[in-house]
């Protein structure tokens, strides 16, 4: 994996979709060891500028890229048009999975997540700052939602795993209500050293 990927508000201070800082995702980045790539966008320039984040991929040597989609038909078009032009090979490798057992598969292989943004009118902002477990993936099937937030539902955060080399730590944080979304903004937080056998 040469890069990770995401797309930044215009400002450069939080991530397009899901308002995470600049900050938190530098140390995601570095708790990982993949470096970050990023550009600014507003919706409307966002195609552009993606445009011109897979050209220098190709520019850097990079062939392909991963997305994670699960099932948007929507998606997978609009990924797949995008990359076309520049000859960019969209993979695809979780396409068709069923989400609960995509989650059960990400809790067991011991990654850890919360949510940081739910959509109103499907989960409230009491959802906000939960793990995603099995408790949590038994509550979501009784909500009626889609189980991975395919539907922009939810959205998370990784904060530990196996390729994790240090964890996150949410140390303080406070909601931020924005239009349909609720969102969990991380006001502190540390990368902090793993115990043998993590």
């Amino acid at each position: 994996m040469a890069y990770l990927f995401t797309m930044f508000t215009t400002t450069g201070r939080y991530t397009r979709s899901h308002r995470l800082s600049r900050e938190l995702l530098l140390a995601q980045s570095q708790a990982i060891g993949i470096p970050v790539y990023h550009r600014r966008a507003s919706w409307n320039t966002y195609e552009r500028e993606f445009k011109r984040a897979l050209a220098f991929f190709k520019g850097n040597g990079v062939q392909g890229g991963v997305f994670g989609d699960l099932n948007l038909n929507e998606h997978r078009r609009w990924v797949e048009r995008i990359c076309a032009d520049p000859g960019f090979i969209p993979l695809l490798p979780l396409w068709g999975t069923e989400g609960k057992d995509l989650l059960r598969q990400f809790v067991g292989a011991g990654f850890e997540a919360v949510i940081i943004a739910a959509k109103d009118g499907l989960l409230s902002a009491d959802w906000l700052g939960r793990r995603i477990d099995e408790e949590l993936i038994d509550e979501l099937k009784k909500e009626g939602v889609d189980i991975c937030g395919e539907q922009g539902e939810y959205h998370t955060l990784v904060i530990d795993g196996p390729i994790f080399s240090r964890r996150i730590r949410i140390n303080d944080t406070k909601v931020i209500i924005r239009k349909e979304m609720s969102f969990l903004e991380i006001l502190n937080f540390e990368l902090e050293e793993k115990g043998d056998g993590r």
